[in-house]
């Protein structure tokens, strides 16, 4: 089993829980260059809110795209336009990817601005 399919099956293995919980989810994904967040509604239909690095008003604050200060950000932003949506509680859907770095800083940030998972 190589790098990516480890990682999709550990996704799977999140969302299925996620899904018997029936919260809303933010869910992330990264590159090497950018990162991207959406929160997703309980059935996994539709997008409620979404933020990356690849979009204009985001971009144009940061020098990089592709660091911990850039995750920071979106996490913010994400934050913010969850909260005036009316969304305050979410699970954390991390897709597999670890816990550190660029996740923990866009989680940690996310937090700061008023989500709760």
């Amino acid at each position: 089993m190589d790098k990516k399919q480890s990682r999709m099956k550990r996704a799977l293995k999140l969302r299925s829980r996620i899904k018997k919980l029936g919260a809303t989810r933010l869910s992330i994904h990264k590159t090497t260059q950018h990162i991207y967040a959406q929160v997703i509604s309980e059935d996994g239909t539709r997008t409620l809110v979404s933020a990356a690095t690849t979009q204009a008003d985001i971009k144009a604050g940061l020098k990089n795209t592709g660091n911990i200060q850039a995750a920071a950000e979106v996490g913010k932003r994400i934050a913010q336009q969850a909260v005036a949506a009316g969304i305050t509680e979410v699970a954390f859907d991390r897709s597999g990817f670890k816990y550190h770095g660029r996740v923990k800083a866009l989680a940690d940030a996310a937090r700061e601005a008023g989500l709760k998972f």
